[in-house]
């Protein structure tokens, strides 16, 4: 009944402001000396009778612009950008409900400039836009031979941990999105995803702290989106990328994509192969029930995978598009890890037996997306876009464990416990979503509804290897079973008031969910259902005092839904002496942010933030007997997280351009669960990245670029040491500028190493580690083909559920 009154009162929102009156519209696109579109220009809207501002925009990344809601007048307009001459129109008029198109604008380089500015062709390397952070990395010399995780490294207030997970502005909670759909993978998953992602192939970085009520409210950090590069060229062309990158071990990837584009269709594909291999070490020293355990752990792994995606869009005259899209990828893992351990007893000078482990993994992923869409423009202000998609995902994964125990001399064998693991994953996402817009009320009014629904097979077969023989232990073993259903609709406005923007929107979404536990084992949470119905509204406002200065002040409200497998309540074992065990009873996490944000002259941004999150979601270690740990997911009260970001892209001289950002935020965790096990942890953190860009005559270039994250607070418990990194690169420009050769060395002084400790009940842990980091990267690429071709980013509608997919490695 909910459901249907939701989509009642939303569909009735969509029909009747359909007939709302509209007023003109303007329209037009701006090039460049070289008829490329030029983005991002500041597109003023004059009335004729004395010049002052009816209503500024900025061009979109293929040059366009456009005005709606415009009353009858005289007007002209006016473009203006940093580096190119100022350019004003004719004078025109507009009618009411009349669509005049202004002549193609192409702006040139300015004659007259003052010392400190400087003409570049290329996009600055940060720009701040309504609601977001873009870091534009396409051009970065360090980059090449990166993978997309490497990349997140480098991006305003983002963390990479020890574990490969992603936080933003000191929160975990962060949904990354690939070309504005989110990342079907989380935890490890997602990372030995976005290693599979070239540098090459990506164009930009966007950070969304507060997402509007249009975003999925899952996420309580904000989203990261990716942005991959975008062919702009007409005709039929292609991209080749090749990389080689070294270090202890060799990595290698090459990838082609292509268009073909005509006023009836767009085809486009592309295909990457990544072929990588990593060695790291960790170490650990634990202290629990009097005993002590000295841990030493060498890993070497290897993966390989095959990315591809195809698609191709129909254009049904003007106004109506129809598109089919399929993307995925398949790749492999494997892991060895070798240990020793040795066992003794707190206080005393002495060792009470060694443990000798080993752990052979494999995992095979596979995921193939069937997206089918349908978009409506009528060139006017309203647009309707309705996706369906479809999404598989299929993960198997095996492990062996050896594990004996020595006497203190390690000659002697006093037991042996070898297991072997099988644990199949399937995961099943279905979407549909409708999104509406059109002009009202000299604004712009959004509404759409989604739903999804979701399943999760995940089994876990724990074998015990005796005499060779895999013999079922029926005490381990299960089957999770879990599956969730969210409906959601929203509305959004906004509108500009001279020299105010504001936007308000709010976000309903019902969720539905069941987590099923077979096993041979009675448990009490065999199965748990859950019902519950969420509003998520969000608010902003911006301020354009004059060309130097402008403001931002925005509120959100968002949501964090455990991941699948962490709802799963039996254990699962990581080795010998660790296990791992999901809860069935973690509620979602809420947070309620606020930030505030100053941009000097569009290239020094500072951003105020505060969070609160209730109920927040955190990773504990804890003992579980005399001399095994477990590790497992509770919910800790509640979290108070500042933030102070601070970044800015300044040229220093028409050769040198430098960029810097600085993020500290404070953080407290605080509960109590009884037993004398507590959290009363606060920390003052701050990270700093900074890259120098140096353009050389004949085409060349050089950056280096580095980042120091100091002592903060990690997975609840865990208090980190610090962190840096420094890197170097040289580019070149070859082949007729079509080619690009790039050679950059990464972790010039191999400093990428973790450590910390945690006190946790009658646990305490220290920990270290550390990876093949430090590595010489040699990246190609080429560019064949006509040089303007527009194909259509498209956004499908396989959300926020698909983040959630995380195996059980």
């Amino acid at each position: 009944m909910k459901r249907s009154f939701i989509t009642a009162t939303l569909l009735s929102v969509l029909f009747c402001t359909g007939f709302a009156k509209t007023t003109g519209t303007v329209k037009g696109e701006i090039l460049d000396e070289n008829n490329q579109p030029v983005a991002y220009v500041n597109v003023a809207l004059r009335l004729a009778a004395d010049s002052s501002i009816a209503k500024v925009e900025l061009t979109l990344e293929d040059g366009t612009y456009r005005f709606v809601n415009v009353s009858s007048n005289d007007y002209f307009v006016e473009a203006s950008f940093v580096g190119l001459a100022t350019y004003s129109t004719e004078i025109f008029s507009v009618s009411d409900g009349g669509v005049y198109e202004v002549p193609q604008i192409q702006m040139t380089a300015q004659e007259n400039q003052l010392e400190e500015v400087t003409v570049t062709a290329q996009k600055p390397l940060l720009e701040l836009k309504p609601g977001k952070m873009v870091l534009n990395v396409q051009n970065s010399v360090t980059g090449a031979g990166d993978n997309a995780l490497d990349l997140l490294r480098k991006s305003p207030g983002v963390v990479i941990d020890n574990n490969e997970n992603i936080s933003l502005l000191g929160k975990a909670g962060v949904q990354v999105y690939i070309d504005d759909k989110i990342s079907p993978l989380s935890g490890t998953d997602l990372a030995a995803f976005l290693k599979t992602v070239q540098a090459s192939e990506i164009e930009a970085i966007e950070i969304i702290t507060n997402p509007s009520a249009k975003y999925d409210a899952q996420g309580n950090a904000g989203i990261i989106n990716i942005k991959m590069k975008r062919d702009e060229r007409l005709g039929a062309n292609a991209n080749l990328n090749l990389g080689y990158s070294q270090g202890e071990v060799a990595r290698y990837n090459g990838g082609i994509s292509g268009n073909y584009k005509n006023k009836a269709f767009n085809t486009f594909g592309s295909y990457s192969y990544n072929n990588g291999n990593n060695v790291n070490f960790n170490e650990f020293s634990r202290e629990q029930f009097g005993f002590t355990f000295e841990q030493v752990a060498d890993q070497a792994n290897s993966w390989e995978s095959n990315n591809y995606r195809l698609g191709t869009d129909f254009f049904v005259g003007e106004k109506h598009t129809i598109g089919f899209l399929v993307n995925g990828f398949i790749s492999n893992s494997l892991n060895d890890s070798d240990s020793r351990a040795v066992i003794g007893t707190l206080g005393e000078n002495s060792i009470d037996s060694v443990l000798i482990a080993g752990s052979n993994t494999e995992f095979d992923r596979r995921n193939n997306n069937f997206n089918i869409n349908y978009k409506f423009d009528s060139k006017d202000g309203k647009t309707l876009n309705i996706d369906a998609d479809y999404g598989l995902f299929r993960i198997d994964g095996e492990d062996f464990q050896p594990n004996a125990y020595y006497d203190p001399t390690e000659s002697v064998i006093l037991s042996e416990n070898n297991v072997f693991m099988n644990m199949p994953t399937d995961i099943d996402i279905a979407t549909f979503k409708v999104d509406y817009e059109q002009p009202l009320w000299k604004g712009q009014l959004g509404a759409g509804i989604k739903t999804s629904y979701v399943t999760t097979d995940n089994t876990f077969n724990f074998f015990n290897v005796v005499n060779g023989e895999n013999i079922l232990n029926r005490d381990v073993t299960n089957q999770f079973e879990y599956t969730e259903n969210v409906n959601a609709a929203y509305a959004n406005y906004s509108q500009k008031i001279d020299k105010f923007s504001i936007n308000a929107g709010l976000r309903l979404e019902q969720t539905n969910s069941e987590g099923d536990l077979t096993s041979f084992v009675q448990t009490d949470d065999e199965n748990v259902k859950r019902n519950y119905l969420d509003l998520f509204p969000s608010a902003g406002i911006s301020y354009t005092m004059n060309e130097k200065h402008s403001f931002q002040l925005n509120y959100s409200r968002r949501i964090n839904r455990p991941n699948y497998q962490d709802l799963n309540p039996f254990r699962m074992r990581l080795d010998e002496l660790t296990f791992e065990k999901g809860n069935p009873f973690l509620q979602p996490e809420y947070t309620n942010r606020v930030s505030f944000t100053h941009s000097f002259m569009y290239a020094l941004n500072t951003t105020f933030s505060f969070d609160y999150t209730s109920n927040l979601i955190a990773r504990l270690t804890d003992a579980e007997t005399e001399k095994s740990a477990f590790i497992t997911y509770r919910n800790v009260a509640d979290q108070f997280n500042y933030s102070l970001n601070v970044s800015g892209a300044l040229p220093i001289t028409e050769w040198w351009s430098t960029y810097t950002s600085l993020t500290g935020f404070y953080q407290e965790n605080r509960a109590d669960f009884g037993d004398g096990k507590t959290l009363d942890l606060n920390v003052t953190s701050f990270n700093v990245y900074s890259q120098q860009t140096l353009r050389l005559p004949k085409d060349f270039a050089v950056e280096i670029s580095g980042w120091y994250s100091s002592p903060q607070l990690w997975e609840g418990s865990f208090e980190m040491d610090a962190m840096w990194q420094l890197n170097a690169g040289i580019s070149k420009k070859v082949l007729d500028g079509r080619g690009n050769l790039k050679l950059a060395i990464n972790d010039i002084f191999k400093t990428q190493v973790w450590s910390g400790v945690s006190e946790f009940g009658d646990l305490i842990i220290d920990v270290r580690g550390g990876w093949d980091s430090r590595r010489v990267n040699l990246n190609f690429s080429y560019m064949l083909g006509n040089t303007n071709v527009k194909s259509r980013r498209r956004k499908t509608g396989l959300e926020d559920e698909s983040g959630r997919v995380k195996s059980g490695s």
